[in-house]
């Protein structure tokens, strides 16, 4: 009888349509089943109805008209944009003229002894040998151009992001608006900030740091933020019970313990202005960039390597420089007197080099790697390009992955009905999120149509779709041997280092040298830098699955193979969708970078309207990009979802 009576008792095992998902998908299979057959009435045929376009590039031409008749006149620009174009060229000339001054031989100085004044004596080499190659291989004058461009750049965008952290940190009410709108800039790729900034401030300097800014100030407000918002709670209290003010708790408290995220704030900022201020060469912001640029537009591999090192050379020691300091913060270290002792040396080897004439780099000292770049790309086009005996060349690599997997996969997206297309995203969204996380994609989908290019936005979809597959299977296979070997993961550490440290600009070169232009080399270009991420990220989350989990599988005799499948990934789940998120995100980025080498698409168009001021291209295709971003970013980020717990 007890049995029976615990049998009868025991709970049900719960059904199939109990399950979330399944719920999920059969609300959208009823959906569908109601809305699909009045849609393909109304509209039929696979593309987006033109019923349903709205044509904006006869109101964007008149207003791109009214800004260039009216940049020399109106009070708007006389008086406000014309003074912050005036500043900022100020501001560059300074900083540039200023480097000129101190000459190669005190820039170098003084780069070498921050270093070592922040992290030791292997910094401060490597930092003087950067500078050193930068004038060997001839960017000197280049390298001050971006320098002085990036000092001014950063210091803007540390302020307005400190600014606008600041205001989120202290106010929730501020932090839930400035929250989208933080999101929906870190999703938008660099090349749609350009535009905007050119038809206020026109071809030229004022344009590319005003660009700059608001690319990179986003990083230093979320983790000024960040760091206001997550301070000790007892040590806050403890300030205030002395009957300390607001500001006074603020400046002796609050940005006190924050100092470690604002460091790191400021070093991200760093690494996304200089891949901007790169970038931004196509709207004429000269130095590194202009040379890289020009150099692609020619084809010359052996002109683009030679700007690209100098770029890279300066992202790892800026890099390194400031993540040095982040993480010795607090520490102990050397005492304030040797500021003033780097100084005084480095003004002495300054003042040196100008007395000996050592202001401008000596072009005898220059070292020609075009010549033989370009001698090497040569001999690969002749031997590896095609024709290889049976694994064929890079050529034949980049057709095939054209004609097997980019036209197939991109004719497949625009056979399928647009009402369909939104029914996969909403499908998507919600399965991995909420409804509202799912309206917001159908929305940002919607827009695209509305906007009239759906076929390009499918095309581009097609291109970030293949190159994510291609990031995720290396990346997730490249992490989880990293998480097992402690040495492999110590041999791919400098090069995941270097690699993430590269602007984005920087990928194009290698890809052009070897698959030529078109859309399989914007893919490859992207793959290669969305990987570190990928393979960072998920590294680190099978690295900290709770070793309890670990030990026991081992007690119960699970083999190596087991445990990965059956015990690291399922524990590390949220750690490999936020790896896809990210590779999702930065393979669009370089995508739409991807139009400069044949890639086509929402990355020619935005291209185009810059190089032909057309602001109804450009824009269209670059607000386009966005809505693409954010409809990625929301099919790919889990929501976390609040649980609570019903009595008895």
């Amino acid at each position: 009888m007890a049995t029976i009576t615990a049998t009868a008792r025991k709970p049900a095992p719960p059904g199939i349509l109990t399950h979330r998902a399944v719920r999920k998908l059969l609300i959208l299979a009823l959906a569908a089943a109601i809305l699909a057959p009045i849609a393909a009435t109304q509209w039929s045929g696979a593309t987006w109805p033109s019923a349903l376009t709205v044509d904006v590039s006869e109101p964007l031409g008149k207003a791109s008209d009214w800004i260039i008749d009216n940049r020399d006149t109106h009070p708007l620009f006389l008086y406000f944009f014309g003074h912050v174009s005036n500043i900022v060229v100020i501001a560059v000339r300074a900083v540039y003229l200023a480097l000129l001054a101190v000459g190669w031989a005190g820039v170098t100085a003084i780069g070498a002894l921050v270093a070592w004044r922040v992290a030791g004596v292997r910094l401060a080499a490597g930092t003087a040998a950067a500078f050193l190659a930068c004038g060997l291989l001839g960017m000197w004058v280049p390298t001050m151009q971006t320098l002085a461009l990036m000092v001014v750049a950063v210091l803007a965008s540390v302020a307005v992001g400190a600014l606008l952290g600041l205001a989120a940190g202290l106010s929730d009410r501020m932090d839930r608006v400035l929250r989208p709108v933080l999101d929906t800039m870190q999703v938008l790729p660099a090349f749609a900030y350009l535009l905007p900034v050119v038809l206020v401030f026109g071809i030229g300097v004022p344009a590319a740091v005003l660009a700059t800014v608001v690319y990179a100030a986003p990083p230093m407000a979320r983790l000024t933020s960040l760091g206001l918002r997550g301070a000790d709670r007892e040590v806050l209290e403890a300030v205030e019970s002395l009957g300390t003010t607001a500001r006074q708790r603020l400046l002796t408290a609050r940005i006190p313990l924050a100092r470690k995220e604002l460091l790191l704030g400021v070093n991200q900022t760093i690494m996304m202005a200089l891949s901007m201020a790169v970038i931004a060469s196509v709207i004429g912001a000269g130095g590194l960039g202009d040379r890289v640029y020009q150099a692609l537009a020619s084809v010359d591999v052996g002109a683009a390597l030679a700007a690209g090192i100098p770029i890279v050379l300066l992202a790892v020691v800026l890099d390194r420089v400031t993540g040095a300091a982040g993480e010795r913060l607090g520490e102990s270290g050397k005492s304030p007197v040797t500021w003033l002792y780097a100084l005084v040396v480095a003004a002495a080897v300054a003042l040196a080099g100008r007395l000996a004439g050592f202001l401008d780099w000596p072009d005898g000292w220059d070292l020609n790697i075009a010549e033989p770049v370009n001698r090497a790309v040569d001999w690969m086009t002749a031997h590896l390009y095609s024709g290889v005996p049976v694994v064929g060349g890079t050529a034949d690599w980049a057709a095939h992955f054209t004609s097997w997997v980019l036209n197939p996969l991109r004719e497949g997206l625009q056979w399928l009905p647009w009402w369909s297309v939104l029914l996969i995203v909403a499908a998507l969204a919600w399965l991995i999120g909420t409804w509202r996380t799912a309206l917001t994609a159908v929305l940002a989908m919607a827009a695209i149509g509305v906007l009239g290019v759906w076929n390009p936005s499918l095309d581009t979809l097609s291109q970030v779709l293949a190159a994510v597959a291609v990031t995720l299977v290396v990346g997730f296979a490249t992490g989880i041997a990293a998480a097992r070997s402690d040495r492999f993961e110590r041999l791919l550490r400098p090069v995941l280092d270097v690699f993430q440290t590269m602007p984005q600009f920087v990928y194009l070169i290698p890809v052009v040298a070897l698959f030529g232009v078109g859309r399989a080399p914007a893919v490859a270009a992207a793959v290669v830098y969305a990987l570190p991420a990928v393979v960072r990220i998920t590294a680190q989350g099978l690295r900290q699955v709770d070793p309890a989990a670990m030990e026991s599988a081992r007690s119960l005799g699970a083999t190596s193979g087991q445990q990965l499948r059956q015990v690291q990934l399922p524990l590390a789940r949220s750690a490999l969708l936020l790896a896809a998120n990210q590779g999702v995100v930065l393979v669009l980025a370089v995508v739409i970078i991807g139009g400069l080498v044949g890639g086509g698409a929402l990355g020619y168009q935005v291209v185009f309207g810059l190089a032909q001021g057309d602001l109804a291209t450009g824009l269209v295709a670059g607000a386009a990009i966005v809505c693409l971003g954010l409809m990625l970013d929301r099919v790919t980020q889990p929501t976390e979802r609040r649980t609570t717990k019903k009595g008895a």
